[in-house]
């Protein structure tokens, strides 16, 4: 039983090691980074053909990337949809001025602003406003609604700046 209790005891200390190790992108090697930039391109991908693209055999690549999902280097796996066939293609950023920056204030206006569908990021900033929200909508009208159906309901907001995307370009991922 001590015995037991000594090698689980053991293990616990390795697998924190080990996601010590993991936990920034310095102790990071070659193959690491290549798995996720493998991944940021094809989330999708088997880990047979993960490790025939890296030339080694299935386990160990099987480990690494169970190693960079428990050290939360990997947080999610996701599907990108194109915004113009889910009728989202306007996309607005609104900085939001607060009336008060406690951490109550801050909080619940974080948490109800991510609960309106159209909201796609928050930020909390700081400069001339408190926060930034990035907004995805279908057109003009559904923006219009948003601002005076939705947005104008928040107790703590006494102003706010809308900036209107003509276009964009993106990046799928980090460079590592």
């Amino acid at each position: 039983m001590i015995l037991l209790l000594e090698f689980i005891s053991l293990q616990k200390l390795t697998i924190a090691i080990l996601l010590e190790k993991y936990s920034s992108m310095e102790n990071l090697d070659r193959t690491d980074r290549k798995i996720l930039e493998l991944l940021q391109q094809d989330c999708r991908i088997t880990i047979k053909e993960l490790a025939e693209k890296l030339h080694l055999s299935n386990t160990p690549v099987y480990e690494r990337v169970k190693k960079l999902e428990r050290s939360g280097i990997i947080k999610n796996y996701v599907a990108v949809l194109d915004p113009e066939k889910i009728d989202r293609s306007m996309v607005v950023f609104i900085s939001i001025l607060l009336t008060k920056h406690t951490r109550d204030v801050v909080d619940s206006f974080r948490e109800q602003a991510l609960a309106l569908p159209e909201v796609m990021e928050f930020y909390y900033t700081s400069g001339n406003f408190d926060a930034m929200l990035k907004l995805m909508v279908k057109d003009m009208n559904e923006f219009q609604f948003f601002i005076q159906e939705k947005l104008s309901k928040f107790e703590y907001l006494t102003r706010f700046n809308s900036t209107f995307v003509i276009s964009s370009s993106d990046k799928i991922g980090y460079d590592l």
